[in-house]
């Protein structure tokens, strides 16, 4: 059991500490273990990017620093305009990769709306479409499935329940946007001799909100560590654009506008890091639930979402299957330089 009492203040950061521990943690691994020049990190003009980017900027100098914009054809206009606003103030190098025609290219777009129009089969040009969680996390028992919304270009809106083919294919062809930039940013490092920073917090790292071989991979990931509401306190002392700070946390992936809550996590986030806590340290769901104002019954609703999607992220994150062991141990060197003959 936990020897820290559970409140609403036990996310409470020390800033300047925090920020000075993940500086010297990224120049160590950046010289010692990957000897790496500098850093690339993609900007999409949210709180976790920026943040990072922030870090590497601070850790570093913003000469070894390299953002990427890296729009779509879904991609809200305004992320890109706060993207550049926070690589203007890091003072960065900034490039931008326009990466919808790779998409449209691969098929992306194509394979997504075939998907849509088996659902709603007048889904076309200029229509607009996200994919939220049907249930509320904390008020069913249910195992909670996927709605499909789109709107005509009137801005009327319909609604489905997605079956779980739909729901897959959709889901994979749009998983296609993280792998590609994932793509962009190793082409970029590779070229500078510089390490990629992955962007996932704490909560998205746990609980397994990420795309494997897309915003999952990275060489570095600096806020892995801390739950989202840390974040938003590294960004105010690092002086992160209050235009960033102050917009809600999307997944800017779909057309119509779509909050991480209503895709994957079901609460808000600060309810969400707080019941991670609380879970983490073995907080009783009746003891956690009246500090959160809930019930014990909807906090083991969130102690079991979070148990299952912990096994989706360690799936995400665990090595290939090597059929046969390799083993890569350092071999020890010889005693001596060999002959020449």
């Amino acid at each position: 059991m936990t020897t820290t009492p559970f409140s609403r203040d036990v996310l409470a950061l020390d800033a300047p500490a925090a920020v000075d521990r993940v500086a010297a943690s990224m120049t160590r691994a950046l010289s010692r273990d990957l000897r790496r020049r500098g850093v690339v990190v993609g900007v999409s003009g949210g709180i976790d990017s920026a943040v990072c980017a922030a870090l590497a900027t601070h850790a570093l100098g913003p000469q070894r620093v390299v953002a990427l914009l890296m729009p779509e054809a879904d991609s809200d206009p305004s992320s890109q305009h706060r993207g550049q606003l926070l690589c203007d103030k890091l003072g960065v190098e900034t490039v931008i990769e326009d990466i919808a025609p790779a998409l449209a290219a691969l098929g992306c777009y194509r394979r997504r709306d075939e998907a849509i129009r088996s659902v709603f089969p007048d889904y076309g040009q200029g229509w607009r479409q996200k994919i939220t969680l049907a249930e509320g996390l904390l008020d069913t028992d249910r195992v909670s499935y996927f709605n499909l919304t789109v709107a005509d270009p009137d801005g009327n809106h319909k609604t489905a329940r997605m079956p779980t083919d739909v729901y897959l294919t959709a889901v994979a062809a749009t998983n296609m946007k993280q792998r590609t930039r994932k793509l962009i940013e190793y082409t970029h490092a590779d070229a500078r001799n510089f390490a990629v920073l992955g962007t996932p917090n704490r909560l998205e790292y746990e609980l397994g909100f990420f795309v494997r071989g897309g915003d999952g991979l990275a060489d570095v990931k600096p806020i892995s560590h801390l739950y989202k509401t840390q974040v938003y306190a590294l960004a105010e002392h690092l002086g992160v654009p209050d235009e960033i700070r102050s917009q809600p946390p999307s997944t800017d992936t779909y057309s119509l506008p779509q909050t991480q809550e209503e895709f994957y996590f079901a609460l808000p986030y600060p309810e969400m890091d707080l019941l991670l806590w609380a879970w983490q340290h073995d907080v009783p769901a009746g003891a956690a639930g009246e500090v959160m104002g809930l019930g014990a019954d909807q906090v083991e609703r969130v102690y079991r979402d979070i148990v299952s999607k912990r096994r989706a992220a360690e799936r995400g994150l665990r090595d290939a299957v090597a059929v046969e062991h390799i083993d890569l141990a350092p071999r020890a060197e010889a005693a001596a330089p060999r002959s020449g003959r």
